[in-house]
């Protein structure tokens, strides 16, 4: 599968819009197009999903390794895969522009032109001759110009080009691109899908075969050993509360065992099975819904009996005693963790993070280290009794020293964590 990245000069030039236009814009020229995002992002790759039809794969060698990214890459589907960046091409420990280089994929810069036109090529020519200096073996083919009318505007920003960048199109400014926000980052695309009418426009703006014919395919990863099945079934909750969700994760879950999904905020009772997984999302938001949910009490009981049990970030809060919104409203949760969580107008943590199991857990073993990630808007204020699962290498964690509150069999963390991990055949060897 071929594939080129799409990277931005800065947080906020908007590089999902000119994702999904480039999504749209090649699956109307006939492409089957995998979408993909490099970090550990969850809500741009569901707007990928809304556009693209099929789950957008997560590119992270930080939660993933250097091969497990590769391997993550090829376990998609389609002819063309479109990878979205994150933050600016340079920025971060795993930079977009450190992903296009593991990955041997094309850039093509995606440059706010709302007020310039040469200077917008000079910024990509710029970004261009950094990547030697930066020690990245990358290269930057060509531009997307966001924001630019027609005309004289777009002409002067072609023109202006070297003829080592090319210009693939434009994403004008239309209404109906614009995409809700929210603590967290963007609404989710199953809440407020981009107007598919206005990203139809923007993508008759976009050179499909250009974007098509520079596109190349990354190396392959090596063949992984297969893991024995083992005939287990896990409960995975899945809905507005619970959103945050790694497609390898469940694809691991379901490769090894049986997943049956369930939605605490409909209501459904929790399914017969061996094992639960709570990901994160937005509890804080279905607080009344989740009080009242016959799954969560359920949760609680099967928990005491031995039910083994891993929640991560919402997840965890939902198995905490209470939750307090930031409205000053306080709701009963399953209480099987001993934590009373609250919310915050600004964010509490965001990071890539490295924890140290202080014990057998139902993700690393102990002494182990696993990396995930956090960011959350909530803290935990956990009683005296609590017992803290990890240690934090990198990262804040629960307390800034400790993250993962265990109980019973159940494990509860801030931290994200991938399948390439290994942390979920962890779980599915606890069963």
């Amino acid at each position: 599968m071929k594939g080129f990245v799409l990277a931005g000069t800065a947080s906020g030039v908007g590089k999902t819009v000119a994702t999904l236009a480039a999504v749209r814009a090649l699956s109307n020229a006939g492409h089957a197009v995998q979408p993909a995002k490099a970090g550990p992002d969850f809500i741009d790759p569901s707007h990928h999903a809304a556009v693209a039809g099929r789950a957008s794969r997560t590119l992270d060698p930080w939660l993933c390794g250097e091969e497990g990214t590769r391997r993550n890459y090829y376990r998609g589907e389609g002819d063309l895969c479109v990878v979205e960046g994150m933050m600016g091409l340079y920025d971060g420990d795993t930079s977009t522009a450190r992903i296009a280089d593991l990955l041997d994929l094309p850039v093509v810069l995606v440059c706010d032109a709302s007020a310039g036109m040469e200077s917008v090529a000079a910024t990509a020519l710029g970004f261009r001759e950094y990547a030697a200096h930066a020690g990245h073996d990358i290269d930057v083919a060509g531009i997307v110009a966001q924001r630019a009318h027609g005309g004289r505007h777009e002409r002067g920003i072609r023109e202006a080009l070297p003829d080592s960048l090319s210009y693939l199109g434009r994403v004008p400014p239309l209404d109906g691109l614009e995409i809700p926000e929210r603590h967290l980052g963007l609404h989710m695309g199953g809440e407020s899908p981009i107007d598919l009418a206005a990203l139809d426009e923007a993508a008759d703006h976009l050179d499909a075969e250009g974007l098509a014919a520079l596109a190349r395919a990354p190396p392959r990863p090596d063949p992984e050993e297969p893991l024995p099945a083992i005939g287990k079934r896990i409960a995975v909750a899945r809905d507005a509360a619970f959103c945050f969700r790694y497609p390898a994760t469940v694809e691991r879950l379901q490769e090894r065992g049986e997943v049956a999904t369930f939605s605490p905020v409909r209501g459904d009772p929790l399914p017969d099975c061996d094992g639960v997984y709570l990901p994160g999302g937005y509890p804080e938001l279905h607080a009344a819904a989740l009080a009242d949910s016959p799954a969560l009490d359920t949760l609680a009981t099967r928990a005491s009996e031995g039910l083994p049990v891993f929640g991560e970030c919402g997840g965890m809060m939902a198995l905490s005693e209470s939750l307090r919104t930031v409205d000053g409203d306080t709701y009963e949760m399953a209480g099987v963790l001993p934590a009373r969580i609250e919310m915050h107008e600004r964010y509490r943590a965001l990071d890539h993070v490295t924890l140290r199991a202080r014990e057998d857990t139902l993700s690393a073993r102990a002494g182990e280290s696993i990396r995930g990630h956090e960011f959350h808007y909530s803290s935990a204020d956990v009683g005296p009794d609590a017992r803290f699962a990890f240690d934090v290498e990198r990262g804040d964690g629960i307390d800034g020293e400790h993250d993962g509150l265990s109980e019973y069999d159940v494990l509860g963390t801030y931290a994200h964590v991938h399948a390439e991990s290994g942390a979920f055949d962890r779980l599915l060897e606890a069963l």
